[in-house]
């Protein structure tokens, strides 16, 4: 799936990214995220809220819940995604329903425009 992220970014035209500051979004990267898991037909949440906080994207496919925490690297540390995923909880939520959970940490830089780390756990 990382690969698949990295190539598709890369084929988003730098033009696109020309006189305006997108690119040191996290909502940015998420929404392209967002877009294709929809285009999937997927059932996504994304904000979704539980007593620990809010984790940015849900996605429910095939009997599989990925859990999905973006961050750009330049605003925060390294790992600090899928630390994110871990410490707050975020699969308590969906660990009774019988499908299996999978926590995935998304970093992304606003310098080269990709993913640059790609972290996923079992939840």
């Amino acid at each position: 799936m990382k690969a698949l992220f990295q190539a598709f970014f890369a084929s988003i035209p730098y033009e696109w990214y020309t006189n305006n500051d997108i690119a040191q979004y996290e909502g940015y990267y998420a929404s392209v995220f967002y877009s294709y898991f929809a285009a999937l037909g997927f059932e996504i949440v994304v904000e979704d809220s539980s007593n620990h906080g809010r984790l940015d994207m849900a996605v429910r496919a095939f009997g599989h819940v990925y859990l999905f925490e973006f961050k750009v690297v330049e605003l925060a540390p390294e790992g600090a995604a899928l630390a994110q995923l871990k410490e707050r909880g975020y699969a308590r939520k969906y660990r009774g329903r019988g499908e299996l959970v999978h926590l995935i940490g998304v970093e992304l830089s606003r310098e080269t425009r990709n993913v640059t780390a790609f972290e996923v756990a079992d939840g």
